[in-house]
């Protein structure tokens, strides 16, 4: 103690021969420069400096210490410049304000135009058959699942429901890009992503009528999935909180050295609020292996894009933080397909946060609780559906290539009604999680406030057994 005492004083001193900035640079331990040349015959005092003042050697702690005037008068006059944490700055002479907006929008990166042909120049990753045909079927599938499910919410068998219609090329196609030691961070439209990582008609059914099969335990609202052996955190309803959530699983994937990333996925709406904001500048100087998606459908439930932001969409956003960032279409599942795997590759193995916004439109009600004809025009809707319809664009280059043909189309659609209807007859029938459940798994044993809280809901059900359903364990 009485060293660094020492070390303090004597930095402070005026009769100090060194500089801290030499101190700095001086020392063997600094990567910047080479060992002082006489760092053996320095008093203890100059040797013990120099090894304390490299701890504060990073990019992180960069000094902005003052140019050496010989340095400055080598410059021309009117190009001076400061050297600043992240590099040089340049002073110029002139007043100029940095443009609100650039003249040209960012391009969006497409492979099949809206009829399923490649463009001229299409530049993507293969797809295997193999891959290709299960694409095509989990999209199909996702959304038999939200019409079938939709139609049960709307005859009163299930509370609530959120679908994906429009948005399957996004759900899909990312989730086949990525592997399955990636963790996901989903909003509440991404039910494409676990339907591809193996989560059951059956599984899905169970959460939505919140039976005893239920992970949740019935404790959340239906279409709030979560599946622990399929590395997809439980969705939660307030709007982007999941995405810092995200870097830091992507940064405890890096400190494990883990050859895997984290992937949140969000809406435009999401990226208005500050979690996003917060979460791509930790992102980026933290370095995190994460992937933003963000589903720019249009629509932040009834606030449009243009009441949202006045910027370029959500690409340029990544940019004012540091974050490598692209463009998609979102309704062209190749796109979707190559940008993530590219993306996914420059992660890993260059230990960076990548944004990506996909556009797209969202055809579907917000949720079972959302009339969206009230707030846009239906025949915007009925644009979206059938000329930009990314299930009948890949259908059609799988099509192409043999892979599909209406046969096949038949007996998918066919055999997927009746698993549904079976699933739904199945969870519908299954009783439902004891109210003791609802005050478990948070505290080792309840608090006192928690057993009465219990105590009193129990006796409400007794009362009132018309109001809670009959198969119920009280």
């Amino acid at each position: 103690m009485r060293k660094f005492t020492t070390i303090f004083s004597h930095i402070k001193s005026t009769k100090m021969n060194f500089s801290v900035s030499l101190l700095h640079r001086s020392s063997p331990f600094c990567p910047n420069q080479p060992p002082h040349p006489n760092f053996k015959n320095l008093t203890w005092q100059n040797r013990d400096s120099l090894l304390l003042f490299p701890l504060l050697c990073s990019r992180h702690f960069a000094s902005t210490t003052a140019q050496n005037p010989s340095t400055l008068n080598a410059l021309q006059d009117h190009y001076q410049a400061i050297d600043f944490p992240g590099g040089a700055v340049q002073f110029i002479p002139e007043m100029r304000f940095i443009s609100e907006s650039p003249k040209e929008r960012i391009p969006c990166y497409r492979v099949l135009d809206d009829n399923g042909q490649p463009i001229l120049g299409h530049n993507f990753v293969q797809v295997s058959k193999e891959v290709a045909v299960k694409m095509y079927t989990d999209m199909v599938t996702l959304r038999s699942m939200d019409t079938i499910f939709y139609e049960a919410q709307r005859q009163g068998r299930i509370s609530f429901y959120v679908t994906a219609i429009g948005e399957e090329a996004i759900n899909v196609a990312s989730a086949a890009a990525l592997a399955m030691d990636d963790v996901v961070f989903p909003q509440y439209r991404e039910a494409g992503v676990l339907l591809w990582r193996g989560f059951t008609l059956q599984e899905f059914a169970n959460q939505l009528f919140s039976n005893i099969y239920d992970y949740g335990k019935g404790r959340q609202m239906p279409a709030h999935y979560g599946s622990k052996k399929h590395n997809y955190f439980t969705v939660a309803s307030t709007i982007a909180t999941q995405i810092s959530h995200a870097v830091g699983a992507a940064y405890s994937l890096k400190m494990d050295k883990k050859d895997a990333c984290a992937v949140t996925y969000f809406g435009d709406g999401g990226s208005s609020e500050g979690d996003f904001h917060a979460a791509l500048n930790f992102a980026a100087v933290l370095e995190a292996p994460v992937i933003f998606i963000c589903r720019n459908n249009g629509w932040a439930i009834s606030t449009p894009i243009s009441d949202q932001f006045r910027s370029d969409g959500v690409v340029v956003k990544g940019q004012a933080y540091g974050v490598r960032s692209i463009r998609v279409d979102g309704n062209d599942a190749l796109a979707i397909y190559s940008a993530i795997q590219a993306a996914r590759q420059m992660a890993i193995t260059e230990e960076r946060p990548i944004l990506i916004e996909a556009l797209t439109y969202r055809v579907g009600h917000h949720t079972t609780s959302d009339d969206s004809t009230k707030y846009r025009p239906a025949n915007e809707i009925e644009w979206w559906r059938v000329a930009r319809d990314p299930v009948v664009r890949f259908r059609k280059w799988i099509e192409k290539h043999g892979w599909w043909n209406d046969m096949a189309e038949s007996e998918l659609i066919n055999n997927l009604r009746q698993q549904l209807l079976h699933t739904i007859q199945e969870a519908e029938g299954v009783e439902k999680p004891p109210l003791a459940d609802s005050f478990s798994d948070v505290y080792d044993v309840a608090p006192s406030n928690l057993r009465e809280q219990e105590q009193w809901l129990k006796e409400i059900v007794r009362k009132q057994p018309q109001e809670y359903p009959t198969n119920i364990s009280v």
